[in-house]
């Protein structure tokens, strides 16, 4: 544009000049770039550098670049150092200059931003909770479990119900609970593998437990509360891990700082007396991070200050002392207390685990320090806050064997068992909401998802407390397992029966294979037993298999390797002869 200007508008390509450098330097945040551009104009650019801007700036980002802009210029907006374009000139004289109106830039909301959409509701799916999607669970326990659809969707129906609960605004997040699940069928139909299968596709505080462990309040055992304890723990655990993923990337960075204090001694702040040993040091510095980086350093020694382990567990000086008292939260803390005290933590003394120092080359000292680092990183952090949210919130209890605390309403005499009808009065407060009292806090259980099984041979769900069959909701009877489905369990799960034997031979360099006419043969004999002798259910495969492989399985590791054992229907029928002779004997044997 300057080039286009006539002779006579000198001062006007000065001005311009000016404003390309000012425009320059707020870019580059600094006046250098400025005076280097202007280092060669005339008089009348040179008299307008030094003048300071006595406006305000008009926009808080150009706070820095205000004092390099001239006084004409000083009404301009800031765009962030981008040309707008604007071909318009500044006034030719400083007299002119009272006569402009200072331009204060409006923000006018543009088309873009009025058409677009107000922010989603939710945030997108994260992996777990599209894996947490009612179809991909029942897909899932589908490649483990065969049979069993009504069971599969309540599962997956309440475990997805978790998530679109989070998702409600908080006034009616708080009257939604969760609707807990009664799972009725014989033994050995999948009701027990549905809970393992859950707890490892769930990232939730999850706890299987026997209702039979428990005893009532004021007898000795374990009472209903510890159930929330145990399930606690297991939610520091889970807490704890996630955390240690999300600070290790840190941690990495820290651990290689620390290694290269050891190498080289701590870095110094670089101060003005460092001198010239300061970038000696650094450049030093530099070099044994590229060969630390490169693994070349992996054989070299370095003195570590290792933490001692917490005592020994078959006691001495430097043992734990525990207290008995395993429900006891007071008991609980108490050890955690003397822990602490024995470990030199205690009033006075300095606090943290003590620490021996030791030899170790950088490749085994890498991993001390990461752990070492990550301990002091998760001090930051609230784990037990985050536990206690987390069982509050998504904590799922799987109850097994709940029929077993059941005494039928049609016998007259009244039990005595610790383990019947009082443990159910005391399940009642859980499973309906109360506060428990642990080592970590008071955990409310009011969101707590209950799963309750149970096979109901001797007694009926009837015979439950009324008030307890109105905490189970949601009821789903599993079905007997049939010739049909001992078969599948056979052939379709991924780690199934057939399989594990065939992987077990292969590792004495044995092959084995079973024919689909064997493979039916078993099923068919184990739904015999289950029908003459007791149905115990799939467990029953684990019998006829073990009867077929016992003399393979001894005779394996004396064969030569690249043998071949083919089972076969006549092979089963032989092996399992004298169990369907002696039905009645076997009754007597699992």
């Amino acid at each position: 544009i300057t080039n286009d200007l006539p002779p006579a508008s000198a001062q006007i390509k000065d001005i311009m000049l000016i404003a390309a450098a000012t425009r320059a330097a707020i870019r580059s945040r600094s006046g250098v770039a400025a005076l280097s551009y202007l280092s060669g104009g005339s008089s009348s650019s040179s008299c307008l550098i030094g003048r300071r801007s006595e406006e305000p700036s008009p926009a808080p980002s150009s706070v820095r670049a205000s004092a390099w802009r001239p006084r004409y210029f000083s009404s301009l907006p800031d765009n962030g150092g981008e040309d707008d374009g604007s071909d318009e000139t500044p006034p030719e004289s400083e007299a002119d200059e009272a006569d402009v109106p200072e331009v204060v830039p409006e923000v006018v909301p543009t088309a873009a931003a009025e058409d677009t959409p107000p922010p989603a509701k939710h945030a997108p799916e994260s992996d777990l909770e599209h894996s947490l999607r009612p179809l991909e669970v029942v897909n899932y326990l589908n490649s483990h479990i065969v049979g069993q659809a009504d069971a599969k969707r309540a599962v997956a129906i309440a475990m997805r119900n978790r998530w679109r609960r989070r998702q409600l605004p908080q006034d009616l997040m708080k009257e939604v609970t969760p609707r807990n699940v009664l799972m009725i069928g014989p033994t050995g139909c999948g009701k027990t593998e549905v809970a393992r299968r859950m707890a490892t596709l769930s990232e939730a505080p999850f706890i299987k437990v026997e209702a039979t462990k428990f005893t009532e309040v004021g007898y000795h055992g374990r009472d209903v509360d510890q159930i929330v304890r145990d399930l606690m723990d297991i939610s520091m655990t889970l807490t704890k891990k996630k955390q240690t993923e999300k600070l290790r990337e840190e941690a990495k960075g820290l651990v290689e700082e620390r290694i290269l204090d050891l190498l080289t001694g701590p870095s110094s702040a670089g101060g003005a007396d460092a001198g010239a040993g300061s970038s000696v040091t650094s450049s030093s510095r530099e070099t044994f991070r590229n060969m630390l980086q490169g693994g070349q350093l992996d054989d070299q020694t370095v003195d570590v200050d290792v933490p001692v382990s917490q005592g020994d567990k078959s006691g001495g000086a430097g043992g734990e002392i525990v207290f008995g008292g395993e429900g006891n939260p007071n008991i609980a803390a108490m050890n955690e207390v003397i822990s602490k005290l024995t470990a030199g933590g205690g009033p006075g003394g300095k606090r943290g685990v003590p620490t021996e120092r030791k030899t170790l080359p950088i490749s085994e000292a890498r991993d001390v320090i990461l752990d070492i680092e990550l301990e002091r990183l998760l001090e930051t952090v609230d784990l037990k806050k985050e536990a206690v949210a987390a069982v509050e919130e998504s904590g799922i209890v799987f109850m097994d064997e709940i029929d077993k605390i059941c005494s039928s309403k049609d016998s007259m005499s009244k039990s005595a068992d610790a383990s019947a009808e009082g443990v159910q009065r005391d399940l009642l407060p859980l499973v309906e909401g109360t506060t428990i009292s642990t080592k970590y806090g008071n955990v409310n259980t009011d969101y707590i998802l209950f799963i309750a099984s149970g096979a109901f041979h001797a007694v009926k769900p009837s015979d439950m407390l009324p008030e307890l069959q109105g905490r189970l909701p949601i009821r789903v009877e599993l079905n007997g397992l049939t010739e049909d489905d001992l078969y599948k369990i056979l052939t379709e799960p991924v780690a199934n029966l057939l399989r594990q034997q065939t992987e077990l031979l292969a590792t004495e360099g044995v092959t084995l294979k079973f024919e689909d006419d064997a493979v039916r043969e078993i099923a068919r004999m184990a739904a015999l037993l289950n029908r003459t002798v007791e149905n115990i259910g799939a467990r029953r495969l684990h019998t006829v298999i073990e009867r077929i492989m016992e003399s393979i399985s001894f005779e394996a590791a004396e064969m030569e390797e690249g043998s071949e054992i083919v089972v076969d229907k006549s092979l089963v029928n032989e092996r399992l002869s004298e169990v369907m002779v002696s039905s009645d004997l076997s009754r007597y044997i699992l």
